[in-house]
């Protein structure tokens, strides 16, 4: 029969902790934040603990925020920190209580 595959066979690896799990034992990780548009996406996957430690909230201004400040990868922690703490200041106003 078409699309049937046999449960628990397939293994996958965690991406926060790297333990390897059943496939059924794991949830899918869509980096961009939309799992449900599924062509020519590679799914990473996350076992249920490191899943349920997850925040399951909406990012789509966090990956915006994330590409504008633009060097994330090439600047020291403190300086990528300093950098988007100004940015969500600018944006959404002081983060300190009124």
């Amino acid at each position: 029969m078409w699309g049937w595959r046999k449960r628990g066979t397939d293994r996958v690896d965690c991406v926060a902790c790297g333990a390897t799990v059943d496939r059924p034992s794991a949830r899918e990780y869509d980096k961009e934040g939309d799992r449900w548009s599924r062509t020519d996406k590679e799914f990473e996957h996350l076992c249920k603990p490191c899943y349920r430690d997850l925040c399951h909230q909406p990012r789509t201004e966090l990956e915006a925020l994330l590409v504008d400040i633009e060097r994330a990868g090439r600047t020291s922690q403190e300086e990528f920190l300093r950098r988007y703490e100004e940015q969500v200041v600018e944006r959404y106003g002081s983060l300190e209580p009124k």
